[in-house]
């Protein structure tokens, strides 16, 4: 299996890059907002439990995250590989990453993550705010207040993964082809 993490801000392109990323490597994209959506939506057991903890104002632990994570990926036991957006977001999801995937016979093969300056990609969430409908899109403030959460819990990740030498920043600017092709440049070299 190749296991890929795609890092990136809100906005940095990750969720576009994963549709062309899946189809052109085979992988199956499991994005943690989808997998949650589905839980709650679904009323799951992992999404009752959740549930608890966001109608609080709390955080959904780590642990019941990562719970509902590798309950999705071993719904794809013949897979190529995943493809993980969203995931991990903290020190302890990423050791629970690895050691769930040792215990399968398979790692993370590599981290991608898709670099862009914050006012590009403020202006960018503006605009897809416009017709996107997310609220999270539409305010310059909460747009910043995501950013801050994103530098201080993934600045210790990319240290996790560059230590273990599977870390790979990509220009996240240009056009989607050329953003495409830097991507693929580092998967088709791991």
């Amino acid at each position: 299996m190749t296991n890929i993490v795609l890092f990136g801000k809100p906005g940095a392109g990750k969720g576009t890059q994963a549709e062309f990323l899946k189809e052109k490597y085979r992988l199956k994209h499991i994005s943690t907002g989808d997998v949650f959506r589905f839980n709650l939506k679904n009323d799951t057991e992992l999404g009752k439990q959740a549930r608890v903890y966001m109608d609080a104002g709390d955080l959904v632990p780590d642990e019941l995250t990562t719970k509902m994570l590798i309950d999705e990926v071993n719904k794809h036991p013949d897979t190529n590989g995943i493809l993980f957006d969203g995931y991990p977001r903290t020190i302890s999801q990423a050791e629970a990453l690895d050691a769930f995937l040792i215990s399968i016979g398979s790692n993370v093969a590599a981290t991608i993550a898709l670099e862009a300056d914050d006012e590009i990609l403020i202006q960018r969430l503006l605009e897809r705010g416009k017709t996107s409908g997310r609220i999270d899109d539409q305010d310059e403030e909460k747009i910043r207040n995501r950013y801050q959460e994103y530098n201080e819990k993934t600045a210790p990740l990319m240290e996790y993964y560059q230590e273990q030498g599977k870390f790979h920043a990509v220009n996240g600017i240009g056009s989607i082809a050329e953003i495409t092709e830097r991507v693929s440049k580092v998967i088709d070299n791991i």
